[in-house]
């Protein structure tokens, strides 16, 4: 089958590779009808996350089932599915727990409770290297999908797949970020980055009663697409000081929540890139600590962007003085899909429209490089085998 591979740093090549097979009486096979390129895939993509080997990159997508093992009962073959980016037993007592990001079996070889740069990982992701369970992703015409049952949700057959692919990932993504700001009917909340994850977490934060969404970015047709697609207002950081910008707009105070939806691939300047290199950093916590300067005192902060390594100069003193709420991590999407899925069926919920450009699975390469660069006015990529 054809399948994108990762090889190197900004080499992604579209590949022959073998079939998936049922490995376990649990898996099932899933023939991919839409993938797409995530935000997370450039961190690998850019060298931020290492990679060794090569490996099939994707941690999006649905599709039909068309095989299963002899332990698999919840999914038939034909069903079509959604499938969660984090690979969940379903039985552990993090999946038990709700928190099947956290799964204790699906990473065996690098999983621990420690939370360390290369060891002591949590659970395992679809195509997100060697880290987080080595399992081959989503960007390619088929994928096997350990423990289907509790990893994937059945989707109705009448539905285009566009309507509901982004189940898979940026709005369980948006969804967390939200819910862990314990948001209140009328607030005000600020999100950082106008990429797919800004959007869906603006979607989401109107559903979940925010009296106002201001979205935060430097590109300007970024932010036209968030004015457009999520009704948010906007501040062009290349242009203004945010900091100072979203006080003004909330009477001094600043947001009540602010997330953070760009990570450690901020731009940063030259300076800043040769200090990663002095102190072994990956990238830039400059979005991190922006958010915390902009929320209000005793204002809650979410984390949805990723952030591979230790920082020197975290602010823990804006922390402790604002008395600030800050939590982030790897949302679990199958906690949310069930609900998200909901609101998309009944058109309370649409996500189809953050999509820019689809195009052919040939077409990987071109589509990372657009992608990655943000050329031809490109927010997110969808790709059918």
């Amino acid at each position: 089958m054809k399948a994108v591979v990762y090889h190197k740093p900004k080499d992604v090549r579209v590949e022959q590779v073998p079939d998936p097979t049922i490995q376990s009486p649990t898996d099932g096979i899933v023939r991919i009808t839409s993938t797409a390129i995530c935000g997370s895939d450039l961190h690998i993509y850019n060298g931020f996350l290492p990679q060794p080997r090569p490996m099939v990159l994707g941690h999006e997508f649905m599709g039909v089932v068309e095989a299963t093992g002899a332990d698999v009962h919840r999914v038939k073959v034909g069903d079509r599915v959604v499938v969660g980016f984090s690979v969940t037993c379903g039985t552990c007592w993090f999946c038990m727990h709700a928190h099947p990001s956290h799964c204790e079996r699906s990473n065996p070889k690098s999983y621990g409770p420690d939370g360390g740069v290369l060891e002591g990982k949590g659970g395992g992701l679809f195509g997100y290297t060697d880290l987080y369970g080595g399992h081959d992703g989503g960007q390619a015409e088929a994928a096997r999908v350990p423990w289907i049952d509790a990893t994937v949700r059945r989707v109705p057959d009448d539905i285009p797949d566009e309507h509901v692919l982004f189940a898979s990932d940026i709005l369980p993504t948006g969804w967390a970020g939200i819910e862990w700001s314990g948001l209140q009917p009328g607030e005000t909340v600020a999100i950082l980055g106008a990429g797919p994850v800004g959007l869906a977490t603006a979607k989401i934060a109107w559903l979940r009663g925010a009296g106002r969404v201001i979205v935060v970015d430097l590109l300007a047709y970024r932010l036209e697409k968030a004015r457009l697609v999520a009704r948010a207002e906007t501040i062009n950081a290349s242009v203004t000081d945010t900091v100072e910008t979203l006080r003004a707009m909330t009477e001094g105070r600043g947001p009540d929540v602010c997330v953070d939806a760009v990570g450690m691939e901020v731009h940063r300047s030259a300076f800043e890139k040769v200090a990663n290199v002095v102190h072994g950093q990956a990238g830039s916590i400059t979005a991190l600590d922006t958010c915390m300067r902009a929320v209000r005192r005793c204002g809650r902060v979410s984390v949805l962007g990723v952030y591979g390594s230790k920082y020197d100069n975290f602010p823990f003193h804006r922390h402790f003085d604002k008395g600030l709420s800050v939590k982030g991590g790897q949302s679990d999407p199958q906690s949310s899909m069930d609900a998200i899925l909901t609101l998309l069926v009944e058109e309370r919920l649409r996500a189809h429209d953050i999509a820019s450009h689809t195009l052919p699975l040939e077409d990987a390469a071109r589509a990372y490089r657009i992608f990655n660069d943000k050329l031809d006015d490109c927010v997110k990529v969808v790709l059918k085998p």
